[in-house]
């Protein structure tokens, strides 16, 4: 266990040097919304980070590591593009000029003690399934994927089709100009308000499943990692965050948040 506790150190020293390099570069571009980015491919680097450590002879640590990075290469060129196609994102302007206004900070120490060393660690607690299921898997490298294994690499690919198409769909209809102002409510959005974030979450149970086909201890000991982003996308900063603003600019949004599944994907209600 020792072993696994200075790895784990290690891997968030390198993550909190990659993070404070960012901020520098924050504060010179005037703009935070690149570490959406950075929050999937922080996860990669980590995830390699930790096989570069333990090897990946095993079979688990191959598909944590290939799942990982799959997911977390995909999601951080979409909003690489997004921030580059839309820049600054409006959201964490507002979080700064708050919290510059009632802490009376300067703009470079709200970036760096609001976003991103906030940011760091929750990062490093979401990725730990794939940190210790990488390590746990170098004790017996001879250990053959299971049954819960492969049924957790189906669930984090189907997570990751289901994010990644959800995400063409709302770039589709965005990039629409008839659609301004309305919401989204077919394809996949029709069945839930959310099925990028149900995708995410979707993809990294799944990664859990191949960690927790290695044994109860790394399973007890990674599932934070699943059950913190759970709570993000759905009562914290995900769903309920975005879902306060869309009641405010879409008229439409009551309606389809009535008939709507909120995050499983579900049949729509229909009217009596």
């Amino acid at each position: 266990m020792s072993d696994a506790l200075l790895l784990l150190a290690t891997n968030f020293a390198g993550l909190l040097g990659v993070i404070l390099f960012l901020w520098g570069l924050s504060v010179v571009i005037r703009d935070v919304s690149f570490i959406d980015a950075f929050w999937a491919f922080g996860m990669v680097l980590l995830a390699w980070g930790t096989a570069w450590r333990v090897g990946v002879a095993a079979s688990h640590a191959k598909l944590l590591l290939g799942l990982t990075t799959l997911w977390g290469l995909r999601l951080a060129i979409h909003l690489t593009i997004r921030w580059a196609s839309h820049g600054e994102d409006p959201r964490y302007k507002k979080i700064l000029a708050h919290t510059m206004e009632r802490k009376k900070w300067g703009w470079a120490t709200a970036a760096l003690l609001t976003v991103f060393l906030t940011q760091a660690p929750l990062l490093f607690i979401t990725c730990l399934p794939a940190q210790i299921g990488i390590w746990a898997s170098a004790g017996d490298p001879a250990v053959g994927i299971g049954a819960l294994g492969w049924i957790g690499a189906i669930a984090a690919l189907v997570g990751i089709a289901f994010e990644s198409i959800g995400d063409a769909q709302l770039d589709a209809f965005r990039k629409n100009p008839a659609n301004k102002g309305r919401v989204l409510d077919t394809g996949l959005w029709r069945y839930t308000r959310h099925p990028n974030y149900f995708g995410d979450a979707l993809t990294w149970w799944g990664i859990w499943l191949v960690v927790a086909d290695l044994g109860w201890a790394p399973a007890l000991a990674s599932i934070v990692g699943p059950v913190f982003l759970t709570f993000t996308l759905t009562k914290w900063s995900g769903k309920a965050l975005l879902e306060k603003g869309l009641h405010k600019t879409r008229p439409q949004y009551a309606d389809y948040v009535a008939r709507t599944s909120g995050f499983i994907p579900w049949p729509p209600k229909t009217k009596a």
